[in-house]
């Protein structure tokens, strides 16, 4: 056992700040209720002691890494604010010392001395140059945002003395009581630490193991150690193997992970964090080492948000940590799918009825939770079009049970013979359909989304993991329960898995052996941060910037009815109208008079390209690729068909497009050259669905120019595998055999 777990065994006990000010959490509408048991103790933080690192207070080259000290001052001064009590534990005084000094040589030196080799320079006269500038540095930036810091330098051999530990109390807790930040660091200066681990009295040896010993000595609630890195990992966390240990077990984890010169972390920081988390976490002090280089983890780990990893002495207890990983959960919900797919067609199908069954059951119970989503989503100020798409009403649900069970008395999907081929006498060669394997599917705010998917998942033979948005936790998670509960254990629960936080998406897109294609349903921001985020293939689409087009030959009054309809029937969806392209003629007749009438009519709020704003007087859209996802559109003009198209391309995401116009040869031009995975003709822009396609339901809607394409149903979660039936046959450089490539009939 080192000095530090000696000292930390058995700490002085010491009187708690008596301050009174009234703890609040990071947020007032922070909910608590779901939070992860490894993360449940943070709702009673009130003293916190935050450690920050040199590699993260400075940057690679030395210099200060200002952006990041001045977000971690601003996370600090807000937590200050809502009556937190926090201290600061700080290096960082070496490095930027030793910048300083050698700034300070080179502009002393003359040219031949620079010619010579330069000398080391001393660390203890670095750490006292240094010591200065990094408090002036704090005290500035603290001062910006009105509030007061304050510098406490100590040594090791200081807390030999039970007076000096008693005075050091008292005055934290005044500084404390005053709003004060109290900024600890080593002196170094004067340290009488040998070489790293060796000290003089045994007590601590770093900022980390001094932070550690201050979350005792002061009775901190918590200890966050801010790092170059997320947290703990399995391995090199350059390594895509490597897996984030959310939740440190003593017992199990000290024998997997070495560190010191056999590190497979390749952070030495890490070593002293590890240690220094261990000590004071078993005496008492629960400690998280997350990434300092994020600008709100700090917040967030408040939040109760599963950032980095905890220590904490009853971690072994705690249920939470013998979940499964993202790998185990996948490697799982692809058994299952496998039990799944050997279970005859009408076995599935009684799954699939079961499933159906469940959901009319529960229904006052799904609409119970799915209304406290809505209520917290209300509260907290979200748009009305992601509370529409949130909210179950009951004509809702209905609509998703009858697509269930139309999934169910679809045909068979599996095994489905699409090619048959002869290739030689008694050689033959079959094309069959069957599941991709497991499907990764992250949505937001629509917990609907949820019902499909699960019974696409079921019908095409695939495992599923899905991952909902915050904001309809309560729905997608009593969705979930009912759905799992209506499938056999012969198939087991496993094959639908529910992920639960954000953080554990990292993990899940690195899983390109396990997982075969990520669906995300959402933002523009979502879908490209998955697609850069992972290795796996990806099916879906960024934005609906759906067009309407009315031609000049376009019967008005249809025109009037399926404009209408493309924007309001469900403004929120993805294939609603977002522009109205009018043919220029229609503005001398009276047409675009008559659809811009019947837009105001519904309260549409419209915007306008150059060429309509100023006819219409109405505002300039400031982009014509913008997805508005409510009662409002863009509408503009164009010269002719091909301008449409044009245009279109131009600024459209290839979602769904439509022409209104009696014209049968523009009708062809525009169905022909308009490059988007659904065009209409005279027909409303929400027919692109898939349970009004005849598909049951949709996985997503793709743009993309591969696999599938459009609305994605049941055959867009199959693939094929090939299947060939010899008697004896053999290659042997192809000599001996006679090639027919015959196509057979199916059924033959």
């Amino acid at each position: 056992m080192n000095g530090l777990s000696l000292f930390l065994s058995n700490p002085p006990e010491l009187p708690h700040s008596n301050g009174s000010t009234q703890l609040k959490y990071p947020s007032d509408s922070t909910d608590f209720t779901n939070v992860d048991p490894s993360r449940a103790f943070v709702r009673k933080v009130k003293r916190l002691i935050v450690k920050v690192g040199t590699a993260v207070v400075t940057r690679s080259d030395g210099r200060l890494a200002l952006g990041r000290l001045g977000a971690l001052c601003e996370q600090l001064k807000e937590l200050n604010t809502q009556g937190y009590e926090v201290i600061l534990v700080t290096s960082g005084a070496v490095g930027l010392g030793r910048q300083r000094l050698r700034y300070r040589r080179l502009a002393n030196s003359s040219f031949s001395d620079l010619q010579k080799p330069q000398g080391e320079l001393d660390g203890k006269a670095c750490a006292a140059v240094g010591q200065s500038s990094l408090m002036a540095l704090y005290d500035t930036m603290f001062s910006q945002l009105d509030v007061t810091s304050s510098q406490l330098l100590v040594n090791d051999g200081f807390f030999r003395d039970g007076g000096f530990r008693k005075q050091l109390s008292d005055t934290v807790n005044s500084l404390l009581e005053s709003r004060v930040i109290p900024i600890f660091n080593e002196n170094d200066a004067v340290s009488t630490r040998k070489a790293p681990y060796e000290d003089s009295s045994g007590i601590f040896w770093d900022n980390d193991s001094l932070a550690g010993l201050l979350a005792l000595e002061l009775k901190a609630d918590l200890l966050v150690l801010l790092s170059d890195v997320e947290g703990l990992y399995s391995g090199p966390p350059s390594d895509p193997k490597s897996k984030l240990i959310h939740t440190y077990i003593k017992e199990k984890h000290q024998t997997e992970i070495t560190f010191g010169d056999k590190s497979r972390l390749g952070r030495g920081g890490m070593t002293a964090k590890v240690n220094a988390a261990v000590c004071a976490a078993y005496a008492g002090t629960p400690v998280i080492i997350t990434s300092g280089y994020a600008t709100d983890n700090i917040i967030r780990v408040l939040q109760g948000e599963k950032k980095g990893t905890v220590f904490h002495k009853d971690a072994h207890l705690w249920t939470s940590v013998k979940e499964v990983s993202a790998h185990e959960m996948a490697v799982s919900a692809r058994d299952s799918s496998r039990r799944l797919q050997v279970l005859s067609s009408e076995e599935r199908r009684k799954i699939l009825l079961a499933v159906a069954d469940a959901l009319e059951a529960n229904e006052s119970m799904i609409r119970l939770e799915n209304g406290a989503d809505v209520a917290d989503a209300e509260e907290a100020g979200y748009e009305k079009s992601l509370i529409s798409r949130l909210t179950l009403k009951s004509e809702k649900l209905s609509g998703l049970v009858k697509s269930v069970r139309m999934l169910a008395d679809m045909e068979e999907p599996i095994g489905q013979i699409l090619k048959k081929t002869e290739l030689a006498d008694k050689l033959i060669l079959e094309k069959i359909s069957c599941p991709l394997g497991v499907v990764l599917v992250i949505f937001e705010s629509r917990p609907d989304a949820l019902v499909q998917i699960a019974a696409l998942a079921i019908r095409s033979g695939n495992g599923l993991l899905l991952k909902g948005g915050k904001e309809a936790k309560r729905s997608n998670a009593i969705l979930h329960k009912v759905i799992t509960s209506a499938i056999p254990e012969s198939v087991g629960g496993k094959l639908i898995g529910l992920v639960t936080t954000r953080e554990e998406i990292p993990d899940l897109l690195k899983l390109d052996d396990v997982i075969d294609l990520v669906v995300p349903r959402g933002s523009n921001k979502l879908v490209s941060q998955i697609k850069e985020s992972t290795k796996i293939p990806v099916l879906g689409h960024s934005d609906g910037i759906c067009h309407v087009y009315v031609d000049k030959s376009a019967n008005i009054d249809m025109a009037k009815k399926i404009v209408r309809d493309a924007k309001i029937d469900y403004p929120a969806a993805c294939n609603a109208m977002e522009t109205l392209l009018v043919h220029k003629d229609l503005t001398q007749n009276g047409g675009l008079t008559e659809l811009v009438a019947e837009l105001k009519r519904e309260g549409v709020r419209l915007y306008g390209g150059p060429r309509a704003s100023g006819l219409l007087n109405i505002a300039e859209t400031s982009s014509f690729h913008h997805e508005y996802g409510s009662l409002a559109c863009t509408v503009e003009i164009v010269d002719d068909v091909f301008g449409a198209i044009d245009h279109i391309h131009q600024h459209g995401s290839a979602h769904t497009d439509c022409i209104v116009t009696e014209d049968s040869e523009t009708a062809a031009t525009f169905l022909g050259q308009v490059d988007s995975a659904a065009v209409f003709h005279n027909a409303s822009t929400r027919f692109s669905d898939g349970a009004r396609f005849g598909l049951g339901a949709e996985v997503g809607i793709s743009t993309s120019r591969i696999h599938a394409r459009g609305p994605v149903g049941v055959e867009g979660l199959l693939t094929n595998r090939w299947i060939l039936r010899g008697s004896g046959h053999v290659v042997n450089g192809d000599r001996g055999i006679a090639y027919t490539h015959k196509e057979l009939p199916l059924n033959a």
